[in-house]
C-alpha cells in the first residue's frame, strides 16, 4: 500500500479512491498493491499503484549523420548533453571510410542521383590516386596550421605538431588531417579519411573532385563514420541493443574515458599565443572543397 498526502480522502466511508495516472509517474519505482478503504478521520488516503515508472529524459545529438550515411553517432542523455558541447569545442577528428566509383558523375555526387556524365577511367592507376591524395593532405595541413593560431616558433607548438594535437581554435572549413587509399580495384576504390568540421556532403564532393583531378569522373557510393572523437565502432550499439540496460551499461563504461579524454583535449597548452588576424570565424560560404584549401591558406 502507498500513502500519498497530496490526495484528499473520499467523502464516503469505505469508498475506494484510485490514484490518478499522472501522479503514478512521480514514484521512484513501480509499486503493486490492492485497493484500500479510506477512513474519514484520516486526512491521508491509501491507493493502489501498478505499472512502470516513467521519467522525462532529454537526448542530444552530437555530430549528425545524414540519411545516406552510416556509422558512429554519439548521443548525450540527460546531463551528458553538456559534454556534447565540450566535445565540439575540443575539435576532435573523425574517421570515415568513403567508397568511390570511377567513370560516372551525378548531380548530387551520390550513386542514386541523376546521371549527368559518363567517362572512361582506364588511364587511372593506384599511383596517380595516391599522388592526388598526398596533395590534398598537404594542402589541408597548411590550412590546419593557419586556423590553429599557434606560434610555430615555440617548442611546445612543435611538440604538439609531432603528436598530432594541433586543432583549430574556432570554426573552420573542412580540414583533412589524413587521407589514404585502402583498396583500389577500378572502377571502385575505398578511402580512409580523418577530418574535422566536415559534412557528409562535403566528403561526397571530395570524391567528385578527386575524379576531376584524375581526368575522369567519380561519384560516392558509401560514406561510413568509423570514429567520432574517442568513440569507435566498438563502442556503438546495434539496433538490437537499443534497450535500457544496454544503454546504461554503455554510458557507465564510457564515462571515465570521456572525462579523461576531454580533460586532455581541453587542457590549454603552454607557450601558445594568438596570431594576429585569425580570431574570426569562417562563414558558411567559405571553401568546402578538398582541393581548394591551399589557395585559401594564404588569405
Amino acid at each position: 500500500m502507498v500513502r500519498n498526502p497530496r490526495v484528499q480522502p473520499a467523502p464516503a466511508l469505505g469508498s475506494v479512491r484510485l490514484h490518478p495516472w499522472n501522479e503514478v509517474t512521480t514514484w521512484p519505482r513501480p509499486i503493486l498493491g490492492a485497493a484500500s478503504f479510506i477512513e474519514e478521520r484520516d486526512p491521508v488516503c491509501f491507493f493502489p499503484v501498478c505499472g512502470p515508472t516513467f521519467t522525462s529524459l532529454k537526448v542530444g545529438v552530437g555530430h549528425r549523420l545524414d540519411a545516406q550515411a552510416s556509422g558512429v553517432l554519439v548521443l548525450g542523455v540527460g546531463r551528458g548533453r553538456r559534454l556534447l558541447t565540450d566535445m565540439y569545442n575540443a575539435h576532435l577528428t573523425k574517421d570515415y571510410t568513403v567508397r568511390g566509383l570511377l567513370g560516372k558523375a551525378t548531380d548530387d555526387f551520390c550513386e542514386d542521383g541523376r546521371l549527368v556524365e559518363k567517362t572512361t577511367y582506364d588511364h587511372v592507376t593506384r599511383e596517380k590516386l595516391d599522388r592526388i591524395l598526398a596533395l590534398i593532405q598537404g594542402s589541408h595541413q597548411k590550412a590546419l596550421v593557419m586556423y590553429s593560431s599557434l606560434d610555430l616558433q615555440t617548442q611546445e607548438a612543435y611538440e604538439m605538431a609531432v603528436r598530432g594535437l594541433i586543432r583549430p581554435t574556432d570554426k573552420s572549413p573542412m580540414l583533412i588531417t589524413g587521407i589514404r587509399c585502402l583498396h583500389f580495384a577500378p572502377p571502385e576504390f575505398l578511402l580512409e579519411v580523418q577530418c574535422m568540421h566536415e559534412t557528409q556532403k562535403q566528403l561526397r564532393r571530395l570524391v567528385h573532385e578527386i575524379g576531376l583531378e584524375l581526368k575522369t569522373t567519380a561519384l560516392c557510393s558509401q560514406v561510413r563514420r568509423t570514429r567520432d572523437g574517442f568513440f569507435t565502432l566498438d563502442d556503438a550499439l546495434l539496433r538490437t541493443q537499443w534497450d535500457l540496460h544496454s544503454i546504461q551499461d554503455a554510458i557507465q563504461a564510457a564515462a571515465p574515458r570521456v572525462a579523461a579524454e576531454l580533460e586532455k583535449s581541453l587542457r590549454p597548452e603552454p607557450g601558445t599565443q594568438q596570431l594576429p588576424g585569425l580570431g574570426r570565424p569562417w562563414d558558411s560560404k567559405g571553401p568546402s572543397s578538398g582541393l581548394g584549401l591551399e589557395s585559401c591558406a594564404g588569405h
